[in-house]
């Protein structure tokens, strides 16, 4: 399943470099259970991070973080555990971590920030 948003898109192609740049082993991207979805899986120092992205083109709406509902984080968490039994030769140790891109209306990128364990899983 591709995903519909050429922005989305872009902007995990951006967190892919940006995390690439920081350290970052990319292992998978777009992990899908049903309707859930993990964006970039990565290893860092030992660890087993899986990274949701968010992607704006306006502040109109808050930050690209601020789009990150509870409702969010729990299935990510679940989904998150369920990768981690289906692949258990990865680092045991886990967390959730956030990129957020801001692009403006041309697609150029204004802002990429990244929160490190967003949930205490």
């Amino acid at each position: 399943m591709k995903i519909a948003n050429p922005i989305a898109v872009l902007g995990e192609d951006l967190a892919c470099e940006y995390l690439a740049q920081k350290g970052y082993k990319i292992i998978e991207r777009n992990f899908r259970k049903k309707y859930q979805e993990i964006d970039i899986i990565a290893i860092h120092t030992e660890t087993l991070v899986f990274v949701e992205v968010k992607t704006r083109r306006s502040r109109a709406y808050g930050s690209p973080f601020e789009s990150i509902a509870p409702w969010k984080l729990k299935h990510l968490v679940k989904l998150a555990q369920f990768y981690k039994l289906l692949h258990p030769s990865l680092p045991d140790y886990m967390r959730i971590d956030a990129v957020g891109v801001n692009l403006s209306w041309d697609e150029k990128v204004e802002k990429i920030e990244h929160l490190e364990n967003i949930t205490d899983f």
